[in-house]
């Protein structure tokens, strides 16, 4: 059994994407269908969680909509939807999940840049 599992993470393709932490600032880059075309969207934000687990790794990424609403939205690391991930800052944060970003407003939701 155990080699079955090991044959099917050796046939998964490997993508080359950066490395993620919590606090990071991302654009993830997704594949959308609609009817029967396709399109590149955006979703750009904060990753609040990281998730490692070989196949089964995940992060969520949180950002502000319109009316100061927030969106959180969770991505399979792995999945061929996630077309590309760009980290555009880094974050010095002290927790591995940002939960407590959920509650923050305005400039209280502001991390402080990793130099």
């Amino acid at each position: 059994m155990t080699d079955l599992v090991q044959y099917l993470v050796e046939q998964t393709p490997t993508r080359d994407h950066p490395q993620l932490a919590a606090g990071d600032t991302v654009k993830v880059h997704v594949r959308i269908v609609e009817g029967d075309r396709e399109r590149i969207q955006v979703f750009q934000g904060v990753v609040i969680r990281l998730r490692r687990g070989g196949n089964e790794a995940n992060f969520t990424v949180r950002r502000i909509a319109s009316h100061s609403i927030g969106v959180e939205r969770t991505f399979l690391l792995k999945s061929p939807r996630v077309e590309k991930i760009e980290v555009l800052r880094r974050a010095k944060v002290r927790r591995a999940q940002l939960y407590y970003m959920r509650q923050r407003r305005g400039k209280a939701a502001r991390l402080k840049e990793r130099r």
